[in-house]
Order: C-alpha cells, then structure tokens, then sequence
C-alpha cells in the first residue's frame, strides 16, 4: 500500500465542514468504545451495524458516508483487538485498554463518498457534509495510478493546513545490484548511531535547536486569556513550531535509512 499527501485548498467553509466531519468521527468511534465496554459489541461486524443506528438516531451522524462511519468503527476496534493481543501475549505494565479519544485529526473515506477530478488536480467529496470540491497540491502524479487502486482517501488536519492522503494498492519492486557489504548499527543518545566500520553519524538534536522558539511561543499561550482568539492563534504558531521539528526529524531519519539500506545487502541493528 503507498500513500500519496497532498495539500488542500478551499473556502472557510469547506474547511469548517472537514472540522465537523473530525468531530462525527470521533464521535462515532468513542459511542463504538463505549459500546464495546457495555458488552454489546462482539465483533468488528457488530460495530458496523451500529453505525447504522446512529445514522437513524443523530442526523449529523448521517451527514457522513456510511463507508467512512465504518472506518471510524474500524478505529475503535483496532484498538480493542491491540489491547487483547497485549493481554494474551502477557505485555508487562499496562495493557492499553481503549480509550475515548479526544482530539481527533483525521477522516477517512473508503471507494465511495469521494470523486477525483479527470486532471488529478482536484476532489470532490460527495456526502452530506458539505465538503465539496478541493484542490490538490503535490510533488506526486496521480495519473499512474487508476481510480479502482485508491481504496482509501483520508483528510487530515495539522498545524498549518489540511491534506489529502490516497491509499493506493500498488506493487513496488526495486532492483538494487548487491553491493557485497553488510552493516551493523548501534543506536545511541549521543551519537545518532554507529556503524561496525566505527564510523559514527552526529545527532541533529532538531528538538535543542528549536526550543528557544517553542518555549517562546509556549510562554504566548500561557499569557493569553483562555476560549479567546488570541490564544487559539498562539496555539496555531505553537502547533507550527512543533510540526516542523517533527518534520525535520522525519526527514532526516528517512533518508538517512534510505542511504544505509540501499548501500548495504545485510543491516543488523541493535
């Protein structure tokens, strides 16, 4: 399966619709938990056809495609499958028991609810929520793929914007000439790792560069007056600063990756 983001562009609006969609699937798989634990769920399928019933009973929750009230079911019993897989493999310490979520980022969508655009530069989300039809910008081209491959289509909402990610099925084959030389790593806290050949890669330490500016911005949220916009704003810079970190640090450890296995034919690691 190979993701593909793209960034998303539309009216305030749409963007508050997305936000109402988050919200009914947070909302959907905290009722499937909740279910769960009263006992009336058994099975993933039981979950399934309990959306149905809160399609009927809360008609925001009907606004929503019934594939993507499914996948927000399916969320809730993934985590309660990891939580009994931790109990019968005896994981010492806590079990992670499901939770009721509380700040959800994400909606997905199955093979229905949505349209891609014949030009691959726009989408059109067919529900009842509002949505409508946004642009998409990306480095990727969606024109090697067919419709019938995208079995998924999530939006996600992050610090700076909102994104498109397509699930495409799709069989990656690489051919790499063997290079005859194998690795051994040794992560560490000082050094990012080191190899076998005593050959050590530096630490970027993203996080110690950027701190002046989180605490910064931290010490803005602090002082502003709570439920009001200045605070949200300074949420907003807030939420930019630690998503470029994380980006930053992402970045850097995929390409790092990418550089040892394709250098390599054997990597051992510790």
């Amino acid at each position: 399966m190979l993701v593909l983001e793209f960034r998303s562009y539309g009216k305030a609006s749409q963007f508050n619709a997305i936000d109402e969609a988050i919200r009914t699937t947070q909302f959907i798989r905290n009722k499937s938990i909740r279910l769960w634990m009263d006992g009336g769920a058994k099975s993933c399928f039981d979950l399934n056809k309990y959306c149905a019933v809160l399609a009927k009973e809360f008609d925001f929750a009907n606004k929503l495609n019934s594939q993507a009230r499914q996948s927000a079911s399916e969320r809730a019993w993934s985590a309660i499958t990891r939580f009994y897989d931790n109990c019968k493999k005896q994981i010492p310490g806590k079990k992670g028991f499901p939770q009721f979520q509380k700040d959800c980022r994400s909606v997905e969508y199955k093979t229905s609810g949505w349209k891609l655009a014949d030009d691959r530069k726009s989408i059109t989300f067919t529900d009842k929520c509002g949505i409508g039809r946004l642009k998409l910008k990306g480095t990727r081209d969606l024109h090697f793929y067919q419709p019938a491959q995208i079995k998924r289509v999530r939006l996600v909402k992050r610090a700076d914007g909102y994104y498109v990610q397509f699930c495409v099925s799709v069989d990656r084959t690489e051919s790499v000439d063997p290079s005859g030389s194998a690795i051994g790593l040794d992560v560490g806290l000082n050094d990012f790792y080191t190899d076998s050949n005593n050959q050590t890669v530096d630490n970027p330490r993203f996080l110690g560069e950027g701190e002046r500016r989180l605490k910064k911005a931290q010490r803005r949220v602090s002082k502003r007056v709570r439920s009001s916009n200045n605070r949200r704003k300074a949420r907003q810079v807030l939420g930019k600063r630690h998503l470029k970190i994380s980006r930053q640090r992402k970045d850097h450890a995929v390409k790092l990756a990418r550089c040892v296995i394709t250098s390599n034919d054997v990597v051992a690691y510790e």
